[in-house]
């Protein structure tokens, strides 16, 4: 991809998180995101449709940036969760209300479907990458589907509590959910 179209789709992600963290995602205009991005309005929509696709790519980016992390460093053991993971939950946690609209019972079904995706396409590598003998007869695809949707499960419930929980005890519940009953570092950033 071309630089400066690269450039412009980030500032208009970055842009889009940062008033939503200040106002309704409803209430967030093309020119608002344009104004923002410091560019205009034809340049969103030489790069984007419509806002929900804007959003799709900056939540997907953000779990993108922990994957790659995660991989570089090749951070995948069953010792203790990731601190790269905590790191994504932490962003969650940044954007809250964002993500409790898009994952919530009203949400956007497209983001959710997107979002799910991409994780399974990071579980599938993370599994692929390891000798899991806990997994062995059943298809990858099968195991990146059932550990993505308990891991949106988690996160989408540990949102939807009042207050928010710190980040290090849905760590340790997602770890733990995740690695099941009795599995080595029970707790987060081990």
């Amino acid at each position: 991809m071309d630089p400066r179209a690269a450039r412009t789709r980030q500032s208009l992600q970055d842009a889009l998180l940062a008033l939503a963290r200040e106002r309704p995602l409803d209430e967030i205009t093309v020119g608002d995101l344009a104004e923002h991005a410091g560019v205009n309005r034809s340049s969103f929509y030489q790069h984007y449709s419509e806002k929900e696709t804007l959003l799709a790519d900056a939540l997907e980016q953000a779990l993108d940036e922990v994957s790659e992390q995660l991989f570089a460093r090749g951070a995948l053991t069953p010792e203790g969760m990731p601190h790269e993971l905590q790191s994504y939950l932490q962003h969650l946690a940044a954007n809250a209300s964002l993500y409790r609209r898009v994952l919530g019972e009203h949400g956007s079904a497209v983001v959710t479907a997107r979002l799910r995706r991409r994780v399974e396409r990071i579980v599938s590598d993370a599994v692929g990458a390891t000798d899991a003998p806990a997994f062995d007869g059943i298809p990858l695809d099968v195991v990146a589907a059932g550990l993505a949707g308990t891991a949106i499960g988690v996160i989408t419930a540990w949102l939807a509590l009042e207050p928010l929980p710190p980040v290090d005890v849905a760590a340790d519940w997602l770890w733990r959910v995740l690695t099941g009953p009795g599995a080595p570092g029970g707790e987060a950033g081990r």
